[in-house]
Formats: structure tokens, C-alpha cells, sequence
């Protein structure tokens, strides 16, 4: 059996061996005693033995080992050869008992070269294991900026405090991204149970995700985890059984696809003309949207200017279409939960307000594939479900503009809420705005939502009038002036401009786009689609108080028309950021993707963007989701 086993594996490595010499490639084991010879060793590190992951044993140490094995370990030496006879007997011995002696190896940018059993790697590799025991010794080269050393410098970094070496990202980003997946701060070791628990975890999956060929893609098994864990949580899903993992996995093929394609979003700026009535909607069976909030009306200003968009939408269609709303889904499991209640009235589109619902909105499409989800979100590149949001960034350049020509000294204060994707447009857009009219004008930055406390005091205190402060105010709320763009001299306050979220046009348009079939228009491909409208959907409103200089009016209307029209856009111009980097946006135009991941500000806004420590912990949990810059 074992001499029949060799010649299997001897004919595989031969044919291997013909077709890289036909591609003008070595078709033996590369040699690190040659790659040594152009390589600059910082330091050695003796890791001990280990665990070594048998798919990054590429080669050997030494030149005279090469002419034995292929390129995958498969031998090539004669059936009669003393090498062959050793290797079936070591076949034969792995068949009954095992192979249990470490073989020497050593470690060069995550990679594996043997010094001493080459023959065990083989058998074992032949037979499909997983990993070989081995003393490792760590050739550690000096490092650089390249894209290749900061990737193997975050190996390093992961590797000391988890002790995990089968895990190999090619982006460095993805082992800090794993840390935060399976709730780990970038400083703590990692305890041995902790070690065995994500072993254990990581095997599982690994099978699983390998066992069917469908997953055959150019995603590997570790980038597909990252997958999985964005979505499912770690905690929750490291006791699953395999059948529990089979069924999840197989769901998120086209999540798999989509990530190994690295498919960007496919964003509609604005809607489609309808040019038909409706009048082929069922008589007696009126549509049914279902709506999911985190918070309530009366304890959130988003939450209640999305229920006045679904009350908007109801108007619209009168008796044609009755909603579904749940609101206060404010932890992960009672989002499940309502989502499951939701879906068990059987809507035709679900939409959640808030990019907190995402992982559940995923989840619950992925579990519910016949029904549409729809989540408030930006930069979400997930096929399954479908995302929505409004280009706030125009009217707050608008509000920028007033600001700009109304300021009596040149100071003006802005506060912002969440460091997450479209804020900093936001804030940039408003600072441009000032800028244009004003060149002299300084944006001074406030957040509300970190420790150090309320950030319109802050700017009250350093005597600044003119301030832009939340869009919207909860039901019954009892700060209801400080919204908008507002004039505050201490004991009075004049609200000046606000600009309004119309959630019911875009819920609306969203809704008369699916009856008229264009969603399966608006998805051409695989790629995830969002829905990001501006002032020309009416989506965006800017409403402006009767006070208002009427000079300044007519110039915000004269801007605000170009804007709908689409010849103007707020970033169409030379911009310097506070680090001194210069973007000229004059000749070609800013794209979409840009303006939504900004992580940086204007030379004109005084103050920075937040840490996640500085934050409290409701602005941390959706920092974590959407936050512009990785925590």
C-alpha cells in the first residue's frame, strides 16, 4: 500500500516539476540559503517548537536538498532510490502510529524552509495535514515602509501577543482587524485557553469552509474568517457546531465573492424618473414596509426624523401601503429579535435606521433571503443587504456659506456628533462653504459625544456667536432651539438656518422604484448597492429663517440651485487639510468614495478628529461600525 501510495505522490510531483519548467519556473524547492545571500538579517529569534501550518513550508535551507521534491513537497526521486525506501517506510509508520518526532525548521517572512525532516513534511503533506511539530528559529530581516513590510511587521506584532502563526493576512490592517473582531485590545497576550478556544474555533471553520468547491476562490481561508466574523459575532459563534457553521458559511457566498473580487459599492446618486401610476398594486393587499429603530422618537433626534419619513410615506401612497415599526432594538439581541417579529408579518422591504442594526440586518437577510433589507448606513460593502443615506455635506455647505457672511468676527463654531463615515465631509463642506464667502473665517470643532463633556460650552465659553449645532431634536425635547446654524450672545439665541433630513422623499422614491421593477436594475452585478441622494432628490432640504439679510438669500439660493443642477459641488476646488497635504479638485472632480471616507480636515477647522478613548461608550459602539478611521 505505502509503495503504491509513492508512486501517486512521484508522479504528481513530476508532472508539477513539467509544468513549471514549461512556465520557465524552478521546479524545485526554493533554497533559503540563497534568499539569505540578498537579504539584510536583523536578529535571529529561537521560538522553540511549535505548531508549523504545513501550507507555509514552501522550502528548503539548504541548495542540496532541492533536486529531491517538487514545488508542494512531492518527491521526485527513483521508486528504487534509498530515498524512496525511506519514505515508504516513514509512509507505513505514519499510517499506523503517526508521525510524532519535530522536524528544524526556519522562519523568513512567514514562510518555512526545513533543515531536518523533509521526508516527514512530505508524507504529512501528501495525506493533508494541517500542521507538523518543529523547532523554529525566526530569521528576522530589517524592515521597512513597504506595503510587504508592514504586513510582515504586523505578523510579528499579532504573532507576540497571540502566539498564533497559521493566520497570514496580505493586508497588515487585517490583523488589527481580527483583534477587534474577537473583542481583543491590540495589548493583551493572549491566555492559553484563549489560544486553544480560537484554535479549536478556527479549525472548524477551516474544514467547513474548504469542504465544498463553491468557496474556490481567490479569498483565502483567513480573509474569509474576517468575513464571517464581520457579520456573526465570536463569542457567540466559537461553540457553534459544525453543521451551525456549514449552514452560515454556506449563506455568504456571495459575501465571500464580493470581498475576493474587492468589489467596490455600487452607489446610485440619485433616483430614477417615474413616468408611470400604480395602478397594477393589488386591490386588498396593500405593501407592507417594516421599520427597525435602535432608539425611540422621544429619545433621539435621528430616530424621530425617520418617523416622520415613514408617516411621509404612508401619506404617499394613503391606502396602497401600511408600515411596520419597532422601535428600541438597542442591543444586538433584541434587534434579532424584533427583526424576527418583522419578518414574521411577512413585509416586503424592511428598513433599520441606524448603522448599529447593520450586523443585524445581515444576519436576518441572510437567514430571510426573500425579504429586501435596507440599512441607514455609508461605505457598507455587503451584497446581502442594500443601504441608504443623504448627502448632508450639500446643505451643510450652504449653512457653511451663511455662516460665513454672518460672522462678526471670523470665528465660527461647529459641533459634530459621531467620528463616522460623511461627517467629516460634512464638516469640511461647511468649512469650504465659509471659506469661499470668507476667507478669513476659522471653524472651531466640537464633539458631543466624548468624556470631556458638551462641546457647546466649550465654544460658548471662548465667546463664539455663530454656531451649527444638531439637525434635529427628539419629540418633546427641551433644547429645541440649539438645531440649525444659530447666533447665541449668552442670554439669547436666534436660530439662523437648519438643514432637514426629508426621509420620506427617499423612503418614498426607494419604495415607487421597487414597484416599478427597478430593483433588480439597480444591481448589475454582485456588488454591494447604496442609495446615497442629495438636494436634487430633495432628500436634503436647507430652510432658512425670515432674518435672514436678503443679499445673503439670494446667494444661498443662487448655490443651492447649482448644486441641484449638478454644477456645483462643494469639493470642486483647491482644498489644503491641516497636515498640509493639498488636494486640487479643479480639473478632475472629487469622486463619491472620496468625499465619503474623508479622514481628514480643512486648513481653516481648528480642533481634531476624536480617538475612541475619548468617546463614551454609545459613540465608541458605533464608532466601531462606521468610524472613518480604524480603532
Amino acid at each position: 500500500m505505502s509503495v503504491e501510495i509513492y508512486r501517486k505522490a512521484l508522479k504528481a510531483g513530476r508532472k508539477i516539476s513539467r509544468e513549471r519548467l514549461a512556465a520557465g519556473e524552478s521546479p524545485y524547492l526554493p533554497a533559503l540559503e540563497r534568499i539569505l545571500e540578498h537579504a539584510d538579517i536583523k536578529t535571529q529569534e529561537t521560538l522553540g517548537v511549535v505548531e508549523i501550518p504545513l501550507e507555509r513550508v514552501i522550502g528548503t535551507y539548504a541548495s542540496g536538498r532541492q533536486p529531491t521534491f517538487s514545488n508542494g513537497f512531492y518527491p521526485l526521486m527513483p521508486e528504487e532510490s534509498e530515498f524512496a525506501q525511506k519514505w515508504i517506510r516513514l509512509c507505513q509508520s505514519h499510517l499506523l502510529e503517526g508521525i510524532h518526532d519535530p522536524i528544524k525548521a526556519y522562519e523568513y517572512r512567514g514562510h518555512y524552509y526545513v533543515m531536518e525532516g523533509h521526508k516527514r513534511v512530505s508524507v504529512l503533506r501528501y495525506f493533508g495535514a494541517l500542521s507538523v511539530r518543529g523547532f523554529v528559529i525566526r530569521m528576522i530581516p530589517a524592515l521597512g515602509s513597504s506595503p510587504e513590510d508592514r504586513q510582515y511587521a504586523a505578523f510579528l506584532y499579532f504573532y507576540r501577543l497571540t502566539g498564533i502563526n497559521y493566520l497570514w493576512f496580505r493586508k497588515a490592517s487585517d490583523y488589527a482587524a481580527l483583534l477587534r473582531a474577537v473583542r481583543k485590545s491590540s495589548s493583551d497576550i493572549w491566555t492559553e485557553e484563549e489560544r486553544r478556544r480560537f484554535r479549536a474555533f478556527y479549525t472548524s471553520f477551516y474544514h467547513v469552509y474548504h469542504e465544498k468547491r463553491e468557496f474556490e476562490n481567490d479569498l483565502s481561508t483567513d480573509e474569509a474568517l474576517l468575513v464571517y466574523l464581520d457579520i456573526y459575532d465570536y463569542e457567540s459563534s466559537v461553540e457553534k457546531t459544525v453543521p451551525q457553521l456549514r449552514t452560515e458559511i454556506s449563506r455568504l457566498r456571495d459575501e465571500f465573492h464580493n470581498k475576493s473580487q474587492n468589489a467596490d459599492i455600487h452607489l446610485i446618486l440619485s433616483p430614477p424618473d417615474y413616468k408611470s401610476l400604480f395602478w397594477w398594486l393589488p386591490s386588498g393587499a396593500p405593501l407592507r414596509i417594516g421599520f427597525l429603530h435602535d432608539k425611540t422618537a422621544s429619545t433621539s433626534s435621528w430616530v424621530f426624523t425617520h418617523e416622520l419619513g415613514r408617516r411621509d410615506l404612508e401619506a404617499a401612497f394613503d391606502e396602497q401601503l401600511v408600515t411596520l415599526c419597532l422601535d428600541g432594538a438597542d442591543t444586538e439581541e433584541r434587534a434579532d429579535q424584533s427583526l424576527e417579529t418583522l419578518i414574521s408579518e411577512k413585509p416586503d422591504l424592511i428598513f433599520t435606521t441606524s448603522p448599529r442594526l447593520l450586523n443585524a440586518s445581515l444576519k436576518a437577510a441572510l437567514s430571510h433571503p426573500e425579504i429586501k433589507i435596507l440599512n441607514c448606513s455609508l461605505n457598507t460593502s455587503h451584497p446581502t443587504i442594500r443601504t441608504y443615506y443623504a448627502r448632508m455635506y450639500e446643505g451643510k455647505f450652504l449653512m457653511g456659506v451663511i455662516a460665513g457672511c454672518l460672522t462678526p468676527d471670523n470665528k465660527i463654531g461647529y459641533i459634530a456628533d459621531y467620528p463616522i463615515y460623511g461627517c467629516t465631509a460634512n464638516i469640511n463642506a461647511f468649512a469650504l462653504g465659509a471659506k469661499m464667502v470668507n476667507p478669513e473665517a476659522r471653524i472651531y470643532l466640537g464633539w458631543s459625544k466624548t468624556v470631556s463633556g458638551d462641546g457647546r460650552e466649550q465654544l460658548s465659553r471662548n465667546g463664539i456667536s455663530y454656531i451649527s449645532d444638531q439637525d434635529a431634536i427628539a419629540a418633546g425635547s427641551s433644547i429645541s432651539r440649539y438645531v440649525g446654524l444659530y447666533r447665541s450672545d449668552g442670554s439669547s439665541l436666534s436660530n439662523t438656518a437648519l438643514c432637514v433630513w426629508r426621509w420620506g422623499r427617499l423612503y418614498e422614491r426607494i419604495v415607487r422604484n421597487y414597484l416599478n421593477g427597478g430593483w433588480k436594475n439597480d444591481a448589475p452585478d454582485s456588488r454591494a448597492v447604496s442609495y446615497w441622494w442629495g438636494m436634487d432628490a430633495g432628500v436634503i432640504d436647507l430652510i432658512c429663517s425670515s432674518s435672514l439679510p436678503e443679499g445673503t438669500r439670494q446667494l444661498v439660493s443662487i448655490l443651492q440651485n447649482a448644486i441641484c443642477s449638478g454644477s456645483l459641488s462643494p469639493f470642486s476646488t483647491v482644498i489644503h487639510t491641516q497636515d498640509g497635504r493639498t488636494f486640487d479638485y479643479t480639473d478632475h472632480p472629487i469622486t463619491a468614495h472620496e468625499i465619503i471616507t474623508m479622514d481628514w480636515l480643512a486648513d481653516n477647522v481648528i480642533g481634531e478628529l476624536p480617538s475612541l478613548r475619548d468617546l463614551i461608550p454609545e459613540a465608541q459602539a458605533l464608532v466601531r461600525i462606521q468610524g472613518v478611521k480604524q480603532v
